[in-house]
């Protein structure tokens, strides 16, 4: 376990450095406009000499926290999302990061895999089968049981990235557009907010503990808050078709590469 005090891991050399940087900035960018910025960022610092899976994960979280939540308040100011949904989804979000968080140790990304691998492919049929879905907010519930399933939401996927993380960001896209009835880019508007919820919620466990390497972290930030700042700004500008078209992206690239991992990891014992 490392100490709150270590900045950077023993052995990281300026090439991979910068290629974990790089990383940060494609991240954020793709973070900024649908979610998925994991699927980027995670797998570079996995490949970092000396970093365990879970100080990977938190080093993540404080990257990721600065690019969501600049992208956050950039919809803020050009989308003006409803708070009234967005804030309390945040505040179970965070709370289920942190329960999350507190067994990443313990249980094994192998787990959680096949599951996400056919979550994935259900959630890029449906979008891709109906081309009307997303494309202008029509709300399915209201009152009470619009922030019942809201809560929901931002329960279970708040969990599921304190666990893991990567398309955290695709599946709150997914969930608000399909349950909930936004639009592709109120409901992107809408996951930053929740997404810094659980960013935070999974560090509060993290922090204290000494998992994050916080050099690293703070310069994967700085290029994950360009990225993110760029890709939100072209989200809102390009409007909900561009952000359902780069979501069936994500969600695709997603797939391929968890399907992989699935794979390998099914083969490896007979080899």
């Amino acid at each position: 376990m490392t100490t709150s005090l270590d900045v950077l891991p023993e052995g990281l050399s300026p090439t991979a450095l910068l290629l974990v940087v790089l990383a940060g900035l494609v991240a954020g960018f793709v973070d900024a406009v649908v979610g998925g910025g994991g699927l980027v960022q995670l797998p570079a610092l996995l490949l970092v000499p000396g970093l365990s899976p879970v100080e990977a994960l938190a080093t993540n979280k404080l990257g990721s926290i600065l690019g969501t939540t600049t992208s956050a308040v950039t919809y803020h100011r050009r989308v003006h999302p409803d708070l009234r949904t967005a804030l309390p989804m945040a505040g179970l979000a965070l709370v289920t990061s942190f329960l999350g968080a507190s067994i990443a140790a313990l249980l094994p990304a192998s787990v959680f895999k096949p599951v996400i691998v056919v979550a994935l492919v259900a959630i890029g049929a449906f979008t891709l089968l109906r081309p009307s879905i997303g494309q202008v907010t029509a709300l399915r519930h209201a009152g009470r049981r619009h922030h019942g399933v809201a809560a929901v939401v931002g329960a279970v996927i708040g969990f599921y990235d304190g666990v893991l993380g990567p398309g955290t960001g695709s599946f709150l896209v997914f969930a608000m557009v399909s349950l909930l009835g936004y639009d592709f880019l109120a409901a992107s508007a809408k996951a930053k907010i929740v997404n810094c919820a659980t960013n935070l919620g999974a560090l509060v466990f993290f922090v204290p503990h000494g998992y994050v390497f916080w050099g690293l972290g703070l310069l994967l930030g700085a290029a994950n808050t360009v990225g993110a700042y760029l890709g939100a700004r072209l989200a809102t500008t390009r409007g909900s078709r561009f952000v359902r078209i780069a979501f069936l992206v994500v969600v695709t690239a997603l797939l391929l590469r968890l399907g992989w991992d699935v794979w390998v990891e099914d083969i490896r014992p007979a080899s």
